[in-house]
């Protein structure tokens, strides 16, 4: 039977680092900090401190769960490959190999948390695609991105939230809000912030031509407390109108959709998916508040890049990756060089290889520092 004595031991060398990256010994004293906050019966008396607290307990609580779980079935391993070796039992090899694989996946997704590094990366993700140069070419492409990134939402059991869409002319869309929630959705979907191109042989010309096409994704972190940020209501102009779109049990039949401007920065959120005008003007909100907040932040980058000069990050218009599906298949990002030739399957939602490859291009070039300035 095949040794797996060093694949065992590389994954103990692996979960004592998962222990050390996640802080687990100072998350087994704070949980059981929580665990006495969260049984005191006075804790909803304040709502939003009860959320807090809530919220961090179960994501503490996950993090203590996920080692415990992970460092049980390490030692599953371990006994099952020693009774094994000893009673030279051939059988137990596929199921020692096939522990030892479910393991090293887990690891490989579970050290992605060691790259996260912004003060937001735990948070919810409001995004924003808009179609850019390309005519109906690129309305389509837009609708295609808003598909790719909710199977990519899907594949990782996250939540997948459309509050407005913007129909094209002809076909797909001009532009659409989602949200998606779940932990570290952020962390995620930042890096992917950026201008997308699209290659393709048109479906929407006569003569199969060749055709370029370009749609944008902003990504900002959803606020948890919408107190973070001060909205004087004498600022907003709120105006409600009938939804649009294909039509469907969740389309409102009734003028409830709410569309908001904020005045001072002339920022406009809508939402029409919802069943009530106060549904839909809760959601509206929460994508103000969180655009609000990612432009204050951008103020201060901006007043730091001042001092410091420019970020290496990628900044938003800038084109980050290309997908080609004539005359060749190729999906490339731009500034971390990875590619694949599996266009399709990256379409269709399989962005963890290339959303991997940003966070750890982001971490070189944070080690490295800002390049001197001449």
């Amino acid at each position: 039977m095949r040794d797996f004595t060093d694949d065992l031991a590389a994954l103990r060398r692996r979960l004592g680092e998962a222990e050390r990256y996640l802080d687990v010994e100072g998350k087994r004293k704070r949980l059981a900090e929580l665990e006495t906050e969260v049984g005191r019966p006075d804790l909803w008396d304040d709502p939003d401190a009860a959320r807090a607290v809530t919220t961090e307990y179960q994501r503490v609580k996950e993090d203590v769960d996920v080692i415990e779980r992970l460092g049980a079935k390490i030692e599953d391993a371990e006994t099952l490959h020693l009774l094994a070796v000893e009673e030279g039992d051939e059988s137990q090899a596929a199921e020692i190999e096939a522990g030892v694989a479910d393991l090293q996946r887990a690891f490989a997704d579970l050290e992605l948390r060691s790259l996260f590094s912004g003060e937001h990366d735990e948070r919810n993700a409001i995004c924003n695609v808009q179609a850019g140069a390309g005519g109906t070419d690129a309305q389509d492409w837009a609708q295609m991105m808003v598909r790719m990134y909710q199977r990519w939402a899907e594949r990782r059991g996250m939540q997948f939230e459309v509050e407005d869409v913007s129909e094209g002319q002809e076909a797909g869309i001009l532009s659409a809000t989602f949200i998606v929630r779940g932990r570290y959705s952020y962390g995620l979907l930042g890096g992917e912030q950026g201008t997308h191109r699209l290659v393709r042989i048109s479906p929407f010309d006569a003569q199969n031509r060749r055709q370029t096409s370009f749609a944008s994704l902003e990504v900002v972190p959803a606020l948890e407390d919408l107190s973070e940020v001060q909205i004087d209501e004498k600022d907003l102009r709120i105006d409600t109108f009938r939804s649009s779109g294909a039509g469907g049990q969740h389309v409102n039949v009734t003028d409830s959709a709410v569309r908001i401007t904020h005045l001072p920065t002339g920022i406009v959120t809508s939402c029409q998916n919802e069943r009530s005008q106060m549904q839909n003007k809760a959601k509206a909100m929460e994508v103000l508040a969180a655009k609000l907040a990612e432009r204050q932040r951008e103020e201060r980058r901006a007043e730091l890049e001042a001092i410091t000069g420019p970020t290496t990050q990628a900044s938003w218009g800038t084109q980050i990756r290309s997908y080609v599906m004539a005359p060749y298949q190729l999906v490339k990002d731009l500034r971390t060089d990875y590619e694949t030739g599996n266009v399709q399957a990256v379409i269709d939602g399989e962005l963890d290889p290339f959303i991997e490859a940003w966070l750890r291009w982001r971490r070189e070039q944070q080690e490295a520092g800002p390049a001197p300035r001449s």
